[in-house]
């Protein structure tokens, strides 16, 4: 049994709760509720400006993609719309309690990979946005998340709002079994029951089959110069010959001259961010073949590579994705002092910082004067499926996240007065649940309104 804590220890924990709880005088935890839509700004500050603004420095061509990505659904618009949710955040006051944020947290940004050791974990999987800053705009936009989920999958209010409360509840109560914890079983917790529930054992099931033997199929295809014999093996004797990257435009597309060569010097810097034992695997791949990628909704028009190398011959490949890296969206508002200045290291650490276990190739990298974070290409990636939800199934998955982000809030902060700020009743929950659906809301608002000027700005016919 784990030893009691000293008096002295017991002591310290009691003031750091008695800290987070002397934050409700700042912002009590009802307030936490309020979203008041006539805070935001004419001008530059109106939502569609701010998402404009946004695609600035982006490939020009992938703009109307990112567009059309996030004018699908008003839960599409949501995933699209980080710099909207932050500065919208930011109109309002905030608890003061700091940790690592997420930055993106949403439904779909949790899901299976692949661990150092070949298992496969469920976890926050995306910190592009990912900043030091106030822990309840990740809840915030969690549960905002659920509820457009939910409506997305067809589910009734009620439902959106059970799902809402699972994983409100979820997180308080891992928050104060965190804060009771000591510090090295708090770095080794692991969520169990993942396999018992319905959406996650499916999402393992979809991570089995995302191997890179999958990918080197998917992705590629054989070169001129295989024969018809071997690519008629589909892979499965070693001989299979030389391959490359399919061209798929505009989600996959294969670049080659000085171009890729561009992107595979980037690799000698990368090497660099690796520990030395990982950076010893990585030298015995060979690079074969490089492509430019389109992925997500949040980051379509920025600079995304794929670069496909070889280990112990044709059926080892290994598939590295060198992602560029904007400012977080949240930056504006909180400032970046505290992070690094090179904005694929500030996605590396934390998601470092915040995961279990993270990709024993996450590193980064640098190409033209912009900032990139590199990391395995869809090892046993998965997320789940919104189509096939059904209200408990979204009820229990809700709770695992709840459960999965407290677990991030509390490595990268301190539980004790998180917990201390939360309490022990649901006022916490009730508060961000109000406030989800007022959000949720304003969130189908700002879509239409995206879908009025995609129309307007349509040239009429003759």
């Amino acid at each position: 049994m784990p030893k009691a804590p000293d008096r002295e220890t017991a002591q310290r924990v009691a003031q750091r709760l008695a800290e987070g709880q002397a934050h409700r005088k700042h912002l009590r935890r009802a307030d936490l509720a309020a979203w008041n839509p006539k805070l935001r700004r004419d001008g530059a500050s109106t939502p569609l400006a701010l998402l404009a603004q946004s695609m600035r420095g982006r490939v020009p061509a992938l703009v109307s993609v990112k567009y059309e990505r996030m004018a699908a659904s008003p839960f599409g618009f949501f995933r699209g719309a980080a710099p909207i949710m932050a500065a919208d955040l930011a109109l309002q006051p905030n608890t003061g309690i700091f940790t690592q944020l997420c930055g993106d947290a949403h439904v779909l940004n949790l899901g299976a990979f692949a661990a150092p050791d070949g298992r496969l974990v469920f976890d926050i999987n995306d910190f592009d946005e990912t900043i030091p800053g106030p822990f309840e705009w990740d809840v915030k936009r969690m549960a905002a998340s659920l509820v457009l989920a939910g409506g997305e999958a067809g589910l009734k209010d009620s439902s959106c709002g059970d799902a809402a409360h699972e994983f409100l509840a979820a997180y308080r109560a891992a928050m104060h079994r965190f804060a009771a914890m000591p510090v090295l079983e708090l770095a080794r917790y692991m969520v169990h029951r993942l396999n018992t529930i319905r959406p996650i054992a499916q999402i393992f099931a979809l991570a089995e089959r995302a191997t890179p033997l999958h990918n080197l199929a998917s992705l590629t295809e054989p070169s001129a110069q295989t024969s018809s014999k071997a690519a008629a093996s589909e892979l499965k004797q070693p001989d299979a010959g030389p391959r490359i990257f399919r061209s798929r435009p505009p989600d996959l597309t294969r670049i080659r001259g000085r171009a890729a060569r561009t992107v595979l010097d980037s690799l000698a810097t990368y090497a660099e961010t690796l520990l030395p034992e990982r950076r010893h695997f990585l030298a015995q791949y060979t690079p074969v073949d490089v492509a430019f990628k389109v992925v997500g909704t949040g980051s379509v028009g920025l600079r995304d590579y794929c670069v496909y190398l070889e280990g112990n011959g044709p059926l080892d490949p290994l598939f590295l994705q060198i992602k560029e890296e904007a400012h977080s969206a949240y930056a504006p508002y909180l400032g970046d002092s505290a992070t690094p200045t090179h904005q694929g290291r500030r996605v590396a650490e934390g998601q470092r910082a915040m995961q279990l276990q993270s990709d024993i190739f996450l590193g980064w990298t640098s190409i033209e004067g912009r900032d990139y974070l590199v990391r395995q290409l869809n090892d046993h990636k998965s997320s789940i499926r919104l189509d096939s939800l059904k209200p408990g199934a979204l009820a229990a998955y809700a709770a695992v996240c709840g459960e999965t982000l407290a677990r991030g809030h509390a490595r990268a902060g301190d539980p004790c007065r998180i917990a201390g700020y939360i309490g022990a009743s649901a006022r916490f929950d009730d508060a961000i649940a109000r406030f989800a659906f007022a959000y949720a809301a304003q969130t189908e608002r700002d879509w239409r309104a995206l879908l009025k000027s995609r129309k307007a700005a349509k040239p009429a016919r003759a």
